[in-house]
């Protein structure tokens, strides 16, 4: 009998250990799953979740809204406001106030309302960054009133996308969709905390894809060398007519199906409040984001190593080129992914993966899924002919390297520059030279009244056929003086000599 009770409770702590074992390697597991994988894994293992076929025809959307508000909570955000001054990055929380609202100033500790949306059951919610930026404590109210802390696991102002995490488990979860397969006319939901108020669903359509509305480039802040630095935010919003207001701000864009395709992120509104047009981040664009929070804790951004204009008839007939749609290369940035996959300043790039380009957010999106070491394949023209390469993306250090070894006399100037076209030559009867392309607001150009068009044929004496020459050239004088001369848009003649600090 003695014996028979030993080989029991043997037999009882084998399986104890056994199950203690598999518990914790099932954790690791777990923890080690990207957050897409996640959902794979909680929807094959939750089979009674709803699976919702898309109500469109019927405009019954009673389905996907149930499906969602279980996951759509209430952020709220406290700030010492008496701990710090106002600063650069208040004043970009204005500009998202003056799109959403949120953040209330006033004596004592300031107080902040948006939305967020739980992507998995262990309590990751996605939101907005600037709903939880700077924010000294963060409160996440769930539908069924329980107040939990969250903490930031990653937050990105490029994307203003931010990734929180609440402790627990059992969490509901919106399941995450495709924003590629988004149609422009697709009814859609908007799900919310708007004013404040409980959870809110909104219908409306997809009115655009694509579309940028500058919100982001706007708190873009000179470096500590007082240079402005280059502008890396990612704006590729679906605009909608879903009614979204303040407090909306992180909350869902979801199609008739209850996925979530969106982030809502800003309205274009002169009061404040919903005036006809909604605009959320793609959720294609957000799981390689909220990814690399979880993982790194930051965005690990891949870059092609280039700047860009995008065409449109306008610029085409001031560069001189008949492409109309497109991004006409700039400059390459040297030891970049571009310079080393072969392309050239006057390049025009015009597919991405085989998908034309009709807008910079067409490429910026792209480019946004993916990190550094990844390719990417371009189409562009060169001389009338359509050329292709495949560029591997570079990192941001490797980028801040080579931007550093170039390109500072230029900046200096205020303006950026692009190879004069054959037409342009012909046009005014010259041999070399580059176009302004775009004049930087506190430049010297900018000071001289130099428009967008002018085309410099020589600095410092010698012909220019490109940014590199120009930097030579600069480099090249004495004093650090500067001598630019050069044809307005007009056919005027222009000399000017000034001093590069």
């Amino acid at each position: 009998m003695r014996k028979i009770g030993i080989t029991f409770l043997t037999a009882c702590l084998g399986g104890a250990v056994a199950i203690g074992s598999y518990k914790l390697i099932e954790s690791r597991f777990e923890n080690s799953l990207s957050l897409e994988d996640k959902q794979k894994v909680y929807f094959t293992n939750n089979p009674a979740a709803p699976v919702i076929n898309s109500s469109t025809g019927s405009l019954d959307f009673t389905q996907a809204a149930a499906a969602v508000t279980p996951a759509v909570v209430h952020i709220k955000t406290t700030y010492n406001a008496n701990d710090r001054g106002y600063s650069g990055r208040d004043q970009m929380q204005d500009l998202f106030e003056d799109f959403f609202g949120g953040r209330r100033r006033q004596q004592g500790p300031a107080m902040g309302s948006g939305s967020g949306v739980i992507i998995s059951d262990d309590g990751y919610i996605v939101t907005n960054n600037h709903v939880v930026d700077d924010a000294d404590k963060i409160d996440v109210v769930l539908p069924d009133k329980r107040s939990l802390s969250a903490k930031v696991i990653g937050s990105d102002a490029n994307t203003d996308l931010a990734l929180l995490k609440i402790e627990g488990s059992g969490f509901p979860v919106v399941k995450l969709g495709n924003s590629d397969d988004v149609r422009v006319g697709e009814w859609v939901l908007a799900v919310g905390y708007p004013f404040a108020l409980n959870t809110t669903v909104t219908a409306g359509i997809v009115s655009a894809k694509g579309r940028q509305i500058g919100i982001l480039d706007q708190g873009t802040e000179p470096g500590d060398d007082g240079r402005p630095q280059a502008r890396t935010a990612i704006e590729s919003f679906i605009q909608t007519d879903a009614a979204i207001n303040r407090g909306n701000s992180g909350g869902a864009l979801v199609n008739t199906k209850g996925e979530l395709i969106g982030v809502n992120a800003a309205i274009a509104s002169q009061s404040g409040s919903y005036e006809g047009y909604g605009f959320a981040i793609p959720i294609n664009l957000a799981k390689k984001v909220l990814n690399d929070f979880k993982q790194f804790g930051s965005v690990r951004r891949g870059y092609i190593g280039i700047n860009f204009t995008g065409l449109d008839a306008e610029q085409s007939k001031r560069l001189g080129v008949k492409e109309i749609n497109g991004l006409y290369v700039n400059e390459v940035i040297p030891g970049g992914g571009a310079a080393q996959a072969g392309l050239k300043e006057g390049d025009i790039i015009t597919k991405v993966e085989g998908n034309t380009i009709l807008s910079p957010a067409d490429l910026q999106e792209r480019i946004g899924r993916l990190g550094p070491g990844d390719k990417v394949q371009l189409s562009y023209l060169r001389d009338g002919k359509t050329l292709s390469a495949n560029v591997t993306l570079k990192g941001e250090e490797s980028l801040r390297t080579a931007n550093n070894t170039s390109g500072t006399a230029v900046e200096n100037l205020g303006a950026s520059f692009a190879p004069a076209s054959e037409s342009i030559k012909k046009k005014f009867k010259i041999s070399s030279g580059v176009v302004v392309s775009n004049v930087k607001p506190g430049g010297y150009f900018d000071q001289l009244d130099l428009p967008k068009g002018t085309v410099i044929t020589t600095v410092n004496g010698t012909s220019v056929y490109n940014s590199a020459d120009v930097e030579k050239a600069i480099a090249s004088g004495r004093n650090n003086m500067a001598t630019i001369s050069g044809i307005t848009p007009d056919g005027m003649q222009i000399r000017y000599q000034f001093q590069v600090r």
